[in-house]
């Protein structure tokens, strides 16, 4: 898979939906996982190198951020399209339906994963459930982890969706992706609240204006306001240091 690097962070280069999921199901019987990644993974990555490795790792790391995708056009790959994560979620489930795809929950409140089984039952009819998990707010123990891998192999789930958020989910796929019997997992993130309804998805000039993270900010001020004034603004700083040849990110 041909990947493209903003600031050290190797970014996968995808042309559509449809082709990010004929890559995911031309090779299910593999263990690997995926990353969603966008400007807050990207200057996580600059922030800690083994973070960036991990994402460097993935077998892919969709460009989930819309500013991902224009940077890469500006460095001269024109073949890169955004993949937004929680579209790439639904479509997922929807073209899977035929496929027999079976699909595990990982992450997330017990309240958002039944309100988004009752979305997923009536979108997507047909789509298998293999399980879900509503793991603590915290730091696994050891025995804990153990459980929940055996589980989702006992599940025989294809897809394992991984929401924890990042960087911890990203962290945790690492680790234990290997562990399973079979399945690929995918860090989704924030995929879980859009299709319960928890958060909701901007208006297509927001997202063609790269402004769907201030829609998300104001939906969500105390808890987003922070990260997206810090990492905006670091990354437009480093993608133009970087264009200009003034800093190497790369290892």
């Amino acid at each position: 898979m041909n990947k493209i690097s903003l600031l050290g962070s190797e970014i996968s280069i995808l042309s559509s939906y449809n082709n990010s999921y004929n890559i995911l199901t031309n090779n299910l019987l593999a263990k690997y996982y995926i990353t969603v990644n966008n400007v807050h993974t990207v200057i996580e990555g600059v922030r800690d190198k083994t973070y960036k490795q991990i994402i460097n790792n993935s077998y892919l790391a969709l460009p989930d951020g819309k500013p991902l995708s224009i940077a890469a056009k500006l460095k001269g790959e024109k073949n890169i399209s955004r993949i937004f994560g929680p579209t790439f979620f639904e479509k997922t489930l929807e073209w899977g339906q035929k496929d027999g795809l079976k699909h595990y929950f990982f992450g997330s409140s017990q309240k958002t994963l039944v309100k988004m089984l009752e979305s997923i039952k009536d979108k997507y009819p047909q789509a298998v459930i293999a399980g879900t998990c509503s793991p603590p707010y915290r730091q696994f123990t050891e025995e804990e982890n153990e459980k929940f891998i055996k589980d989702i192999s006992a599940s025989d789930a294809d897809l394992i969706w991984v929401g924890l958020g990042a960087p911890k989910q990203e962290i945790w796929m690492y680790e234990n992706y290997k562990k399973l019997n079979k399945g690929i997992m995918i860090g989704i993130g924030a995929g879980f609240d859009y299709l319960a309804g928890n958060t909701k998805h901007a208006p297509e000039w927001m997202k063609n204006a790269s402004l769907e993270w201030l829609y998300r900010l104001i939906q969500e001020p105390k808890r987003l306001w922070k990260r997206y004034l810090v990492t905006n603004t670091l990354f437009i700083f480093y993608i133009t240091l970087e264009f200009l040849g003034l800093k190497k990110f790369e290892e």
